[in-house]
């Protein structure tokens, strides 16, 4: 099993309509929101290319907005881990 991890922008939330989109995806096993964090479950990864779309919603204004993180790790082996960062589109 492969996780995403997505670390949400200080200030923002993800739209119920991002998770709906997501848990209709077929490689999508399950989806958790815990505090400031998503987690995307998914059965497998194979060589094919995959693209996840998480559309935030701004709840309360920021100032000086930092990047968060996007973790991709198995479940079993944790010790792959790749980690990006984001500050999302158009900022």
């Amino acid at each position: 099993m492969v996780i995403i991890e997505v670390s949400l922008l200080s200030g923002f939330i993800v739209t119920s309509r991002s998770r709906m989109l997501l848990e209709n995806r077929t490689i999508v096993k399950k989806i958790e929101v815990k505090a400031n964090v998503v987690y995307i479950y998914l059965e497998k990864l194979n060589d094919e290319s995959q693209t996840f779309t998480l559309q935030l919603e701004q709840a309360i204004q920021v100032k000086n907005l930092k990047p968060a993180s996007i973790k991709i790790y198995d479940y079993y082996q944790p010790g792959g881990l790749q980690i990006s960062y984001y500050l999302g589109v158009g900022r």
